[in-house]
């Protein structure tokens, strides 16, 4: 799918008679569910999640960086809020998943960075429920994470990694391709033989049906190309595949999760940290400031478009 397409089927699921339809298809796939009913009884509701979350994105567009992640992160709330809708018709079922389910520090330390800041996962809410629903992450592996482990595992950002010398994915294919190469210094990164790191990366895979080791590449052989892509494996919207150059950094999550909680600390941040989003924009002292307007670049396109794939795959 491209963004042309996905565009189109946003516009296609603006009538009533189209998304109600698309939903009954949706619910036809679940048990025990009343497809027809459940169609009608949710159906506005579905365009307006859309609808909403769509005006938010077009107006951050439009609006000074300093009210973008606002914007942004309940855009991104809105339509996860649809994609929700298709696979849990009775959504929300409970008031407790009405919250954000991810924190941060209430109070700054001196001499805050973005970079080092961390969010923190909680047990009930938002982000642990379309974890679970969306992306089948039941277990989400890990209480928290900084910023910079984030913003490592997106792939438009490995260039600035990069200029700080830092290196956070490996580039290892394209999209629809049924051979990916990895660097064999890959191994020492993650303390494994080969055998055991094919053993670790199998279950994210089509079938492997060879591998090769060359001098400067381990090539492996896959039964089926590569189509649709979840963490470890994330995508540039180029179409390269890229996967975590280190253990440190592998964590098998769909790379939404990463983006909501990037947008829901920096819009924390824009609230409630006026002085210091402030002067971080005004002064731009901090090495934060090039990748906090990289990720808000790249969020504003990559979002809408990963969710209405999701969207599309439910067709």
């Amino acid at each position: 799918m491209n963004t042309n397409e996905i565009n189109d089927f946003y516009i296609y699921l603006q009538s009533q008679q189209s998304a109600r339809h698309f939903l009954q298809t949706c619910y036809k796939k679940l048990p025990q569910v009343d497809a027809e009913a459940k169609s009608y009884e949710n159906c506005t509701t579905f365009m307006y999640y859309l609808e909403h979350g769509r005006k938010f994105y077009e107006t951050g567009k439009q609006v000074d960086i300093v009210m973008q992640p606002m914007l942004f992160f309940y855009g991104m709330v809105h339509l996860v809020k649809a994609c929700l809708l298709t696979k849990r018709p009775n959504y929300p079922e409970s008031t407790t998943i009405l919250a954000h389910g991810a924190s941060t520090r209430k109070r700054k330390k001196k001499n805050y960075t973005f970079l080092t800041d961390e969010v923190k996962i909680q047990h009930q809410g938002l982000f642990p429920y379309f974890s679970e629903h969306l992306f089948s992450t039941k277990r989400i592996p890990f209480q928290k994470l900084n910023m910079e482990e984030l913003l490592g595992l997106i792939p438009e950002l490995h260039i600035l990694f990069q200029m700080q010398h830092k290196k956070k994915l490996e580039s290892i294919g394209k999209l629809g391709d049924t051979m990916l190469a990895f660097p064999p210094s890959i191994l020492d990164q993650y303390h494994l033989t080969k055998k055991a790191f094919l053993s670790r990366i199998q279950p994210y895979l089509p079938q492997i049906q060879h591998t090769n080791q060359l001098q400067d590449s381990i090539v492996i052989e896959l039964e089926q190309p590569v189509f649709h892509a979840s963490g470890p494996l994330f995508i540039h919207q180029n179409e390269t595949l890229y996967f975590p150059s280190s253990r440190d950094n592998f964590w098998p999550i769909s790379e939404v999760m990463v983006h909501y909680l990037l947008l829901y600390n920096l819009s924390m941040l824009s609230r409630y940290e006026a002085e210091w989003w402030g002067d971080l924009l005004v002064t731009k002292s901090e090495i934060d400031y090039p990748f906090i307007l990289r990720f808000l670049q790249i969020t504003e396109a990559k979002i809408p478009f990963l969710l209405g794939t999701e969207l599309y795959k439910m067709v």
